[in-house]
């Protein structure tokens, strides 16, 4: 759905970019594999295997945990919740499922003593545990001293910080993902200027979508220094 904004006259009139649906890929194949994350996929792919029947996936923001998480749920029905979601009703759905995703326990875990459970109930064998987090778990701040002892001694992987090939592959993914292609010489041009992260591409690639949807314009080196440059700018300017 578009629309048109009156402007002063002689003004560039510019396309409404309306707050329309974004669904990512998020199938196993949509995954970018890459010497940093290659562990976390092998994790995912032998989680009949893991330890004590749970694994936590370490790393930053936008290094792919929630695909990975989706990866895994495909394959096996797992159910998901968050660590600020989590409570003890979930519990006994989680064994009926036999697996459960418990995303984002660094952000905090509401119901401490409902993941302590669940640990338990992985090392007798009744479900598959997988958590993810942006720090690593035996130093997050936990009151619950026993479920602080098993997040320290749970098996993990940790997702490195993506290599140049990766994120240029990631930025040309995200593009894709809505439909978009840029030319190979505005990719590079990116690089040179955009932090080297992939939080940072999924914030460049969003801003550049609804920019070029705004303007109606073409993804240029022009309109990707635009919008490089008004990321880069602090609030309020």
């Amino acid at each position: 759905m578009t629309g048109r904004a009156t402007g002063s006259p002689g003004s560039r009139p510019q396309q409404l970019a309306f707050d329309l649906v974004y669904r990512a890929a998020l199938g196993r194949e949509d995954f970018l594999v890459a010497p940093g994350n290659a562990a976390a996929v092998d994790a995912i792919d032998g989680w009949r295997e893991w330890p004590q029947r749970a694994m936590a996936i370490i790393g930053p923001a936008g290094a792919g945990k929630s695909h990975l998480v989706e990866v895994w749920r495909s394959g096996n029905g797992a159910l998901r919740a968050t660590g600020i979601e989590l409570a003890e009703p979930m519990v006994q759905r989680a064994v009926e499922a036999g697996a459960l995703a418990v995303e984002n326990i660094d952000r905090g875990i509401t119901d401490q003593q409902t993941l302590f459970h669940l640990f338990n109930l992985a090392r007798e064998g009744r479900l598959s545990l997988l958590v993810t987090s942006r720090a690593l778990p035996g130093e997050l701040e936990v009151a619950l001293p026993d479920l602080r002892s098993r997040l320290r001694a749970m098996a993990l992987v940790q997702i490195e910080p993506p290599d140049a090939a990766l994120l240029r592959a990631l930025l040309v993914k995200l593009l894709a993902d809505r439909q978009q292609s840029v030319d190979p010489d505005v990719i590079e041009y990116v690089m040179q200027r955009m932090e080297r992260s992939a939080e940072a591409a999924r914030r460049f690639v969003a801003a550049l979508d609804q920019r070029a949807l705004a303007t109606r314009r073409d993804l240029t080196k022009r309109l990707a220094g635009e919008v490089l440059d008004s990321l880069a700018a602090p609030e309020g300017e």
